[in-house]
């Protein structure tokens, strides 16, 4: 008689990693009150693709990465796979505008869309180079929270970096716009906001902020139902602002290998 493989310890590792973060995020649903659980993205960045599929077979089906080198390359090789056909990728990272065509052939959606100029390339892309089973693109405009940031810089379209303590993206007072340009291009969907909280600071009047704008955001686009928010440090606080969708990695996958 045959005797069973031994598991593999890298998936018994991600599968305790998964089981531990599910129950964090099942308790702070529980104690916001919330009947609908956030989804679960999983930050898969500078890991090997051999973990996206262990992650696959374990139920994963939503995975974002924020280098679209490295991220073409893995969905590519996924997708040759059964367990990886299935996931969905989402583009989380700043993004040129000169890298929307081989975005849009893998991403169902970008986390990142913080300027009119990347909107439009997006747009022109996804006409010429989007796959057509993966259906329109879901765009998520990036806000810039940090408090400190210099706002005519940013308006003028230094977007993508910030001063101070933030985190990248748009300004506030530029979210409409950029959602009405999302709107109008075709193969474009307005699907919410994203940000990230301010370094070294308490990310709860961040989130509340955040939350308050994608209200303001539902009203004119009422598709932007989505609110993109919270990492392993500070999911609990994303939560209890109405996130729905979180990206979490180290908590999931474990300290990031180091990168030459």
């Amino acid at each position: 008689m045959t005797a069973p493989p031994e598991p593999d310890p890298r998936t018994e590792e991600l599968r305790t990693r998964l089981a531990a973060v599910a129950e964090r995020i099942d308790r702070a649903t529980a104690d916001a009150g919330r009947s609908d659980r956030p989804q679960l993205i999983v930050v898969t960045k500078f890991f090997p693709v051999e973990d996206v599929l262990r992650l696959a077979e374990l139920g994963v089906r939503d995975v974002g990465e924020n280098r679209d080198q490295e991220a073409s390359a893995k969905a590519d090789a996924a997708a040759a796979t059964p367990a990886g056909r299935d996931l969905r990728w989402h583009f989380i990272g700043q993004l040129q505008s000169n890298k929307a065509r081989s975005v849009v052939r893998y991403a169902r959606s970008v986390h990142s869309v913080d300027r009119v100029p990347l909107v439009h390339a997006l747009g022109r892309a996804v006409l010429d180079h989007r796959p057509a089973e993966l259906g329109p693109l879901a765009c998520w405009v990036q806000i810039d929270l940090d408090p400190g940031v210099d706002r005519g810089a940013r308006s003028a379209g230094m977007t993508g970096t910030s001063g101070g303590t933030g985190r990248g993206g748009a300004p506030p007072d530029q979210v409409l716009p950029l959602a009405d340009a999302i709107a109008a291009a075709e193969g474009l969907t307005v699907a919410g906001v994203m940000a990230v909280a301010p370094r070294g600071d308490d990310p709860d009047p961040s989130f509340a902020r955040l939350a308050q704008i994608a209200a303001d955001l539902r009203e004119a686009h009422p598709s932007a139902t989505g609110i993109s928010a919270g990492m392993s440090a500070d999911l609990e606080s994303a939560i209890a602002h109405g996130t729905t969708h979180l990206r979490v990695g180290s908590d999931v996958l474990g300290p990031r290998p180091a990168v030459g």
